[in-house]
């Protein structure tokens, strides 16, 4: 395994790294045993960095479990902000709800440290500064190492920049955004941007959330546990591209995940891909492609499917900012309309 150093951090983190949403219970038809046997595969594969969230339901306690006796080698990443149970204050980015929200992070993960804790997503109903302030607290009393975001815009991710040095404050040293062959918006301002500021990127989703299987196919039946999520995912822009890929694929001998993984870290802006096995299976396949590297030819095959810095079709789990998705924020009220 051969390591890359995390932005500006000086941590070195492997290439692939463990994402551990699929162990979640809720999502798995798997006992906790099976998923902590599958997390020591990996480590013991070379993969070094393992990421998780408090809104993974029991994902941090799988996680802890798994990493007794073994932490020391491990960097650590977890996340904040989703909700937390019916409160309005046990969710988002204050400094009220930072400060317990890490506590319980540490107790499910069983550990006095996290290496990399990250802002889920943003919170517009909290400044950044409140926010960086609490998180620089954190790492100055030795319970965080580093602080990172996820998912999010070159404009906000450039606003805690300046706002972190302005004020003195710890800044965000990592970003997580989604990133595959389907989806490269970001490779227009985010990766670019983190290239200049020393900020590490973990990307997620590397598999197109499963469209880049090779087990999505044009009128092929899918999985049932998948279908409706995948039938909301498939539009016809993605599945023609993922038609021309699969092709592309055989001709270079290679399975479609090992090709979209390789994809994924092929890009000098991109410090880490997390893999999201569910099963021993799952990961068994991933592992397989850990050496693959994709020829210039061949990257330069997949920019003429998918044009480098766009995105086919939509990312259910794209970040909506708040003026577009408040109506509020995008219509003038009817009285100052109709006075217009």
């Amino acid at each position: 395994m051969h390591y890359r150093t995390l932005g500006g951090t000086g941590i070195k983190v492997s290439p692939y790294a463990l994402g551990t949403l699929m162990f979640a219970t809720s999502i798995s038809d798997q006992s906790h045993d099976d998923s902590i046997r599958v997390i020591h595969k990996a480590l013991d594969a070379g993969i070094n960095l393992v990421d998780t969230a408090d809104g993974y339901g029991d994902s941090e306690e799988i996680v802890g479990k798994a990493l007794k006796g073994r932490r020391d080698s491990v960097v650590l990443a977890t996340k904040f902000t989703r909700p937390m149970g019916e409160d309005p204050n046990r969710q988002g980015a204050s400094r009220r709800w930072i400060t317990t929200a890490v506590e319980d992070s540490l107790r499910r993960l069983q550990t006095d440290h996290i290496d990399i804790y990250q802002l889920h997503r943003l919170d517009p109903s909290t400044d950044i500064e409140e926010t960086l302030s609490a998180l620089s607290d954190l790492i100055r009393g030795g319970k965080v190492r580093a602080i990172g975001s996820s998912t999010t815009p070159a404009s906000d991710i450039v606003d805690a920049q300046w706002v972190a040095e302005r004020r003195g404050l710890e800044r965000f040293r990592t970003e997580q955004p989604p990133y595959s062959i389907l989806n490269r918006g970001i490779e227009r301002e985010i990766l670019p941007l983190a290239q200049r500021f020393g900020i590490g990127t973990l990307v997620w989703g590397p598999l197109g959330q499963g469209m880049l299987t090779g087990r999505v196919r044009r009128g092929q039946p899918t999985d049932v546990r998948r279908a409706e999520f995948l039938k909301a995912m498939s539009d016809e822009r993605r599945l023609d591209a993922v038609e021309r890929l699969i092709p592309l694929a055989e001709e270079a001998g290679l399975p479609m995940t090992h090709l979209a993984m390789a994809f994924a870290i092929a890009h000098p802006g991109v410090s880490s891909a997390l893999l999201g096995p569910r099963t021993m299976a799952h990961l068994d396949d991933l592992l397989a492609g850990l050496d693959v590297t994709l020829s210039d030819e061949l990257l330069d095959r997949i920019d003429a499917i998918v044009a480098p810095g766009t995105d086919v079709g939509t990312l259910d789990q794209a970040y909506v900012p708040p003026a577009i998705e408040r109506l509020s924020l995008r219509r003038r009220p009817l009285e100052e309309r109709a006075a217009a």
